[in-house]
């Protein structure tokens, strides 16, 4: 190095020291330059929002909730399911070690012993409905349909509830024969696995909402069991703020050969068949249907996994089911509950309603070695996480509107959640095209405000009710306002 390049180097390194808001390196002898006083009244003071706290967007405990779900009491929850030989839901009820009777007195127990394990935290209860014999169904004689349920009632806002359920009846490849082996490893005993599994984590904590674990029977021959509890919550006036349904949790090859552990599905249904034609008008007006309740809660379910589930990519299908195919959401969703069905992604039909046999080297029937463990506890974190984030969150807010036809800019307004931690509101918005919302603004706890320079026909909107410690509601969409 030239004796030139030495003070060069040094000016240089000076120079950006300077250009980066660092003073120049100095020897100790050289006194500190005074420091210049603030100017305080130079700045505005901040607006009320400006000074608010936004809250925080995770949870520690939902990440505990998530680490604690264990695949090895689901596995033991699904091995003892597929014990009892048969659970269809015209199969014997006497028999304790037999049928459909022993068990549902089983998954009763079951959600006993957790009770007594949390102090008494979960009321534990039947509820059945008669179903009359039809040549026109699958019911050829009377039965009592009978669902376990467990509710964990919230501390402060008890009659919201949120609702995991799974299928308690299997089926072989004629749906009338309740006596043939039918082990229902996947479908649905993974389903019921994971809602006790969920109850066993969650009993630990309390909410603020209500959280519903419910067992249901009937789904095979006519989706029975979910229409009952559907109708038991709405006489009672029940405020659901979603219910996932769990059908086939647990298996990762498909029927292509696919093997794939880290996606799932979920159906969210658009416009409800009982909806009238003067919902179905303001749905074409405000182009509604990709932003139904139910489509907002497979937003949420999404979200959720992200933050929350490693390796677990949530796939929203915007349809009520698969083709031809139905579940125990349905119900819920005809009553005008957000539902959604959550499943595994790839399906294998070789061991769904078939008969247990060997035919051309390939082994048919729904058995326990079909069913992947680790990835049905993966699903049952992801229910949990979200049971838990909607169980914490305030309640959604109620008659959102919106007004800005030909104007600048747009306008939401909302009805005040009455919540004892409630911090505020957050507007979500995004392109029409986006099928996940985009863009948010944390607004404070106001019931009203205007996005300037945000043009109403250009993006789809949404609110939020927000917690002191960052849980969202599900976002509601607006109607037209005046």
């Amino acid at each position: 190095m030239s004796l030139l390049e030495v003070p060069l180097r040094r000016w240089i390194v000076c120079s950006l020291a300077v250009l980066a808001g660092c003073a120049p390196a100095r020897s100790q002898e050289t006194p500190p330059l005074a420091p210049v006083p603030a100017v305080r009244s130079a700045a505005p003071a901040p607006t009320p929002l400006a000074a608010a706290v936004v809250p925080g967007g995770e949870d520690p405990r939902i990440h505990e909730i998530v680490g604690a779900v264990s695949p090895q009491r689901v596995e033991r929850d699904v091995r003892r399911l597929v014990s009892f030989g048969t659970r269809h839901t015209m199969s014997d009820t006497l028999s304790r070690t037999r049928g459909i009777g022993a068990a549902r007195r089983w998954i009763f127990d079951e959600f006993q012993r957790i009770s007594r394990e949390c102090g008494g935290c979960l009321e534990v209860m039947y509820q059945s409905d008669i179903v009359r014999a039809d040549p026109a169904t699958r019911i050829r004689q009377d039965v009592n349909v009978v669902n376990v349920i467990a509710i964990q009632r919230g501390r402060t806002d008890p009659n919201r509830y949120v609702v995991m359920s799974g299928d308690i009846d299997s089926r072989v490849t004629d749906v009338m024969n309740a006596t043939s082996e039918s082990p229902g490893a996947n479908d649905n005993a993974t389903g019921v696995a994971g809602t006790l599994e969920a109850a066993r984590v969650l009993s630990r904590y309390q909410f603020d909402g209500s959280i519903v674990y419910a067992a249901l029977s009937g789904e095979e021959q006519g989706l029975f069991g979910g229409a009952g509890l559907a109708r038991h919550a709405r006489e009672r006036g029940w405020r659901i703020e979603g219910v996932i349904n769990n059908d086939m949790i647990g298996n990762i090859e498909g029927i292509t050969g696919v093997v794939d552990n880290t996606t799932a599905r979920v159906f969210a249904p658009g416009i409800p068949a009982t909806a009238s034609a003067a919902e179905l008008r303001r749905i074409l007006t405000t182009g509604g249907e990709l932003d139904t309740p139910s489509r907002q809660l497979a937003r949420y379910i999404d979200r959720i996994s992200d933050r929350y589930v490693p390796n677990l990519d949530v796939q929203i299908i915007y349809r009520l089911d698969r083709f031809g195919r139905g579940g125990h959401h349905t119900p819920f969703f005809n009553e005008g509950y957000p539902a959604v069905r959550l499943m595994e992604t790839h399906e294998n039909y070789n061991r769904q309603h078939q008969d247990l046999r060997v035919e051309n080297g390939i082994r048919y029937g729904d058995v326990i070695e079909g069913v992947n463990f680790p990835y049905a506890a993966k699903m049952t974190s992801l229910n949990a996480a979200v049971l838990a984030a909607l169980a914490w969150a305030p309640a959604r807010p109620d008659s959102v509107t919106i007004t800005g036809a030909v104007q600048p800019s747009t306008t939401l307004a909302w009805r005040s959640v009455q919540a004892p931690d409630l911090a505020g509101y957050r507007i979500y918005w995004r392109e029409p095209t986006a099928p996940q919302w985009t863009h948010s603004r944390w607004v404070g706890n106001t019931n009203r405000y205007t996005l300037e320079n945000i043009i109403i026909d250009n993006y789809f909107f949404g609110v939020a009710a927000v917690d002191r410690e960052g849980h969202e509601s599900l976002v509601v969409f607006p109607q037209p306002g005046r």
